[in-house]
């Protein structure tokens, strides 16, 4: 029986599944924490992976790696990183962002170029930053790759190997200077970013390319970005968006041709497969709910259990969720906020539910500009920490006008790499045609103006704010 690894190698840690090549049965699960903060030495994302896999990368067919998108990982001429890696959440290259979006003429004009705006998460804005704040990190860097290149090499021998460093196409549309449209990177921005250098990039790989083997044999497939992971091993298919609830929030569905939002809210990805995976992002999702949980001095579960006693709208609490500042809205210095509050609302319920809402409000307006792209939408598929609370997907299919399926808790990022690395090992025109269960189904509301009461009060709270 062959057997392949997934890691998805995120913000807060590594998790490995390692499962049966043919029917994707998870046979090994494991997990390594990642250091805090939005920088991270690179070799620290080596080490949980390691700890994660135990062992048993050794011993598998396969492996591939999906990682947390847009990070920079700037090398020298020997391979080595040039100053810890910048992660997505690092937001202080929003004035970069910005600066270049003038520097070009605008958002349409990169909206064109690269079917992305840059916002401060892009690794373009990051590589700005750096020619700015630290010029001698910027003339020293020969090399940039993204976290699940750089791991991907590292499996593969990296610095000192005759490995060639290489990405895909999901993941390169993320750094913005690769074209979903064209297929091909976009050196004149790289070079705008850093004032005229242009360091090395890693090859572009196709969906089932490999970049090589471990030392050990194992193949090594190209890997990608945790949001095309997730689409991978959710199986996405036509008319389905995913909703993801974990550290960051993201809206996804799948697209047969590119996208380009001059309004920067939905950034045009390409997938794992070869089709394209329109999305937006926000910074905020379950850690809201947490949160919430803290200031009332609740656990989570009861936290779902006070929101489900309240009334849809929350007896008026409208809570905006810019816990961390926000990228969609771009509102990258913004506060949470709660308003509303009158002595006959002041509830714990009432609050528990305002931030349930206040979440889901955020993505349903991720929802209506995936729309505004033409990206179909007939069910939302919940993931993420938030989704394992009930009351989530209940209030969701309210609030979003639609049947929500939650899918069985697993690791998707893991499980998505995991069946690139068998559809790899099996050379085939298709990926495995691996289950996915239903943990719960939720229909369509059959009274939506509930639904659409919440969401307009909170379309109104935030632009009376913002």
């Amino acid at each position: 029986m062959p057997t392949v690894a997934g890691v998805d190698s995120s913000t807060q840690s590594c998790k490995v599944v390692v499962c049966d090549a043919d029917t994707g049965k998870v046979l090994h699960r494991g997990r390594a924490a990642h250091p805090e903060g939005t920088e991270v030495p690179p070799e620290a994302w080596w080490r949980a992976l390691r700890a994660a896999g135990g062992g048993l990368l050794e011993q598998v067919d396969a492996v591939a790696v999906a990682g947390q998108q847009h990070g920079l990982v700037a090398l020298d001429t020997d391979g080595r990183p040039v100053r810890d890696a910048l992660l997505w959440n690092d937001t202080r290259s929003a004035r970069a962002a910005a600066d270049l979006v003038a520097e070009l003429g605008g958002p349409q004009a990169w909206a064109t170029a690269v079917g992305t705006v840059p916002v401060a998460a892009l690794t373009v804005a990051k590589l700005r930053w750096l020619a700015e704040h630290e010029p001698r990190h910027a003339a020293r860097t020969a090399r940039v790759l993204l976290p699940h290149d750089w791991l991907t090499w590292r499996l593969c021998g990296g610095p000192g190997s005759d490995t060639e460093p290489v990405t895909d196409r999901g993941d390169a549309s993320g750094t913005g200077y690769w074209s979903p449209a064209d297929g091909d990177y976009r050196r004149d921005l790289l070079a705008l970013a850093l004032g005229g250098h242009t360091p090395q990039l890693p090859r572009v790989l196709g969906p089932y390319e490999t970049a090589g083997r471990t030392p050990h044999g194992a193949l090594v497939a190209a890997g990608t970005g945790d949001n095309m992971g997730a689409a991978l091993g959710l199986g996405l298919g036509p008319g389905d968006v995913v909703v993801s609830l974990g550290t960051s929030g993201t809206a996804f569905g799948r697209s047969a041709r590119p996208t380009a939002d001059p309004t920067g809210a939905v950034a045009g990805y390409a997938d794992a497969t070869g089709h394209f995976l329109p999305l937006v992002c926000t910074l905020n999702a379950a850690r809201v709910l947490g949160s919430t949980a803290r200031m009332l001095g609740v656990g989570l579960d009861d936290l779902d259990r006070l929101a489900r006693a309240a009334e849809p709208g929350s007896g008026g609490l409208v809570l905006l969720p810019y816990f961390g500042g926000e990228r969609t809205p771009n509102l990258p210095e913004a506060a949470g906020s709660l308003q509303g509050l009158r002595h006959d609302n002041a509830t714990p319920p009432n609050l528990a539910r305002a931030a349930v809402e206040g979440m889901l409000g955020n993505m349903a307006e991720a929802l209506d500009q995936l729309r505004a792209q033409d990206v179909e939408a007939r069910r939302v598929l919940i993931i993420g920490g938030a989704a394992r609370s009930p009351v989530v997907g209940e209030i969701a299919a309210g609030i979003f006008g639609m049947p929500v399926t939650v899918p069985e808790p697993e690791e998707y990022v893991a499980l998505g790499a995991a069946r690139q690395a068998a559809w790899a090992l099996a050379g085939t025109a298709e990926p495995p045609p691996w289950p996915v269960a239903a943990a719960r189904e939720v229909p369509a509301p059959a009274d939506p103006s509930p639904g659409h009461r919440i969401r307009a009060t909170y379309a109104a709270t935030r632009a009376a704010l913002y």
